[in-house]
């Protein structure tokens, strides 16, 4: 059986299948439709279980390909017996949507709900038995999708990156950074819907500071994915306006499903994290700090990853069931 780490790994320079080519040995290429649009997915089994299965739905970071963070947590979730659906969303990878690049919560959220009718259909998965699964940005998803989701019975998170006017402070650096994204992605939107027209910077750069994801670090990781043709270094600037226009502390306020979050000091915006997590208003949570792990570790390291799958699942079990 193929492992884990022969699915996708940047750290040991290990490729990921290409966007358009077959799946990994261990998945099934799948196709769903969300609003209109093809989604396109790889359906990890179950190794093993009683009956169908639990099944978990798994989403990535800001800008993600399934082939990146997902692809690493779908073959653990399979192999402790969670049959696991990864996805491209809508815009990106293989699946449809207009403009190319464009970076939409709201779609995201609803690719979600798509998501878990498609494993709710499947007679192999127990559809009493769903959870979700975020990473990174996802995190802010699946907090949103959870609370209102009534077939979602367990959430969990890893290096979140929630999504609240301090998020973005911390994100972005100042009040004036904000409002000049905020206003050129309306901007944006407006020359969209007027025109046609779509305006594009990079993702990710080196050295620039009006791309969709700014900073050195990211782009030391995601840069290597479009070095290789696996992932497109592009960003709809109307994403902007989605995105700045997008809060999930809200969300946290409603969220009643017990809630597992796996962060660090070294993650994104932990102070947001400890925000999300205060006001979630259960008492069935649960805040795992990784101490000094750093933010990428849980995208592409064996062993963080591992740990964090193996506390998901033992965290979903508990409220899921075997």
């Amino acid at each position: 059986m193929t492992t884990p780490t022969e699915i996708a790994s940047t750290q040991q320079g290990v490729a990921a299948p290409k966007p358009g080519t077959t799946a990994p040995t261990t998945a099934e290429r799948v196709t769903f439709e969300s609003q209109g649009e093809t989604i396109v997915g790889w359906l990890f089994p179950a190794a093993f279980d009683d009956g169908p299965a639990p099944a978990a739905v798994i989403i990535g970071p800001e800008n993600y390909q399934k082939e990146q963070a997902p692809a690493q947590y779908a073959p653990r979730f399979a192999q402790l017996g969670y049959t696991a659906l990864i996805f491209d969303p809508r815009y990106r990878g293989e699946s449809g949507g207009q403009p190319r690049c464009y970076e939409n919560p709201l779609a995201k959220i609803e690719d979600l709900s798509a998501a878990l009718d498609y494993l709710s259909g499947l007679p192999e998965v127990d559809s009493e038995r769903l959870a979700l699964m975020g990473i990174c940005f996802g995190g802010s998803y699946v907090l949103r999708a959870g609370a209102d989701d009534p077939r979602v019975g367990a959430v969990a998170t890893a290096a979140a990156h929630l999504r609240d006017h301090g998020a973005d402070l911390a994100w972005l650096g100042s009040e004036e950074v904000i409002a000049r994204r905020l206003a050129r992605g309306r901007a944006a939107l407006e020359k969209y819907e007027q025109t046609g027209e779509v305006d594009y910077v990079p993702c990710v750069d080196f050295s620039r500071g009006d791309v969709g994801m700014p900073g050195e670090m990211v782009w030391t990781w995601y840069q290597l994915w479009a070095d290789r043709g696996l992932w497109e270094n592009r960003y709809a600037v109307m994403s902007d306006a989605a995105v700045l226009q997008y809060e999930s502390l809200s969300a946290a306020a409603r969220l009643t499903k017990p809630l597992l979050m796996i962060h660090s000091d070294q993650s994104a915006v932990p102070d947001a994290v400890r925000r999300h997590f205060a006001v979630v208003p259960t008492n069935d949570k649960h805040l795992l700090w990784e101490g000094e792990t750093r933010h990428f570790q849980f995208y592409d390291d064996a062993t963080v990853i591992d740990r964090a799958v193996w506390n998901a699942v033992d965290w979903f079990a508990r409220h899921l069931g075997h």
